[in-house]
């Protein structure tokens, strides 16, 4: 046996070992840029979150009360309207051709009836004399009740031709804002049929969707809080004003709407808002992203940075009830720790990490 041979083996072994070694010291030098937040310990509301639109309460279809062909529409999408402004208009000839047809009518009725007045006044007068029977007599009195009722029938109907000849023109029967256009111009219409949507402004209110099984606490909620999402600082008072009686088939949740009661002018119709159900009583706890938690022997634990050496540590911590995408932390965690809110599965005990700038703090 020839010892000469064993040493490339040696040295093959010896290289492998030395990369190895090389390559967990490299794997523990590794710094890693992470997200994190600092721990603020406080009163947590555990209550419901629901998103929703922002949209009005009275949101009204209008439409001509008589058929035609439109001729003009005068308002836009998002044009602000006052009450009794003329919103589109009808061809009008056919409907000032119905005026003057039933007018001739009116004037022949009443020609008509003036005449079988007169015949009965004279025969009145010939009655009292006892040239003719009362026989005779009844038969102009009938005539004359029939005449006069044709009369008030022409008059009637020419009345309802002359209003509909008015409606000719569609006006906003309340101050708003245009939300839709369902007709254009040169659109034959029929009565009735849906042209211009117009909301009313003066009061607003958030439609949610609520799951079956918090039904009875949005009805029995102390308190409803409603956020924009264009701008989350501002709050604004909410009152439940309507719940469906029955689920959505579909998705099996019940429809509600929520009354603004303190709208400002920031507050926009189609805006997205969230519907915050206040439960009675708070817990101190933390509040934190469900991507920051992870499990270890089925033990929920996040990663907290040394802000001294920039390293991270396994904490334990105790979970409280889920909110949204977030969860509480009841026990585990001091008040101005720093936690990772991302990545957590990519960390080990010890790692250097690095804070990004978009971190929440």
């Amino acid at each position: 046996m020839h010892t000469g041979s064993l040493w490339p083996g040696v040295l093959i072994v010896a290289a492998v070992a030395l990369s190895g070694c090389e390559q967990a010291q490299e794997k523990q030098e590794q710094v890693r840029p992470v997200k994190s937040m600092v721990v603020r310990v406080g009163a947590v509301n555990e209550g419901a979150s629901y998103s929703g639109e922002v949209r009005a309460r009275y949101e009204t279809p209008l439409g001509f009360r008589v058929g035609g062909k439109i001729s003009s529409r005068l308002v836009q999408v998002g044009d602000m309207v006052t009450a009794g402004q003329v919103l589109a208009r009808l061809d009008p000839q056919d409907l000032q051709l119905g005026v003057q047809a039933m007018r001739a009518q009116l004037a022949a009725a009443k020609a008509d009836f003036d005449k079988a007045r007169s015949d009965l006044d004279r025969y009145a007068h010939l009655l009292e004399r006892k040239f003719i029977s009362p026989a005779e007599f009844d038969q102009r009195r009938l005539l004359f009740e029939a005449a006069r009722s044709r009369y008030d029938q022409a008059h009637a109907q020419f009345n309802i031709n002359t209003n509909q000849a008015g409606y000719s023109e569609l006006t906003a029967d309340k101050d708003g804002v245009v939300t839709g256009v369902d007709a254009q111009a040169g659109q034959v219409v029929a009565p009735g049929q849906s042209v211009i949507r117009v909301a009313r402004l003066d009061e607003k209110e958030v439609r949610v969707s609520v799951p079956e099984s918090r039904v009875d606490e949005l009805k029995q909620a102390d308190k409803l809080t409603i956020t924009l999402w264009a701008d989350p600082t501002k709050q604004y008072e909410g009152k439940l004003r309507e719940l469906a009686p029955d689920a959505d088939p579909t998705t099996r949740t019940y429809a509600a709407r929520v009354s603004l009661l303190n709208p400002d002018e920031s507050v926009r119709l189609g805006m997205t808002a969230n519907v915050m159900v206040a439960r009675a009583g708070s817990v101190q706890a933390v509040r934190l992203p469900l991507s920051a938690v992870f499990q270890r022997s089925k033990q929920p634990m996040v990663w907290v940075i040394d802000e001294k050496t920039m390293k991270v540590k396994a904490q334990p911590i105790t979970i409280g009830k889920y909110i949204d995408n977030d969860i509480t932390v009841t026990a585990g965690l001091q008040n101005g720790v720093r936690v990772v809110t991302a990545g957590v599965t990519l960390l080990f005990e010890n790692q250097p990490v690095k804070l990004l700038q978009e971190e929440r703090s």
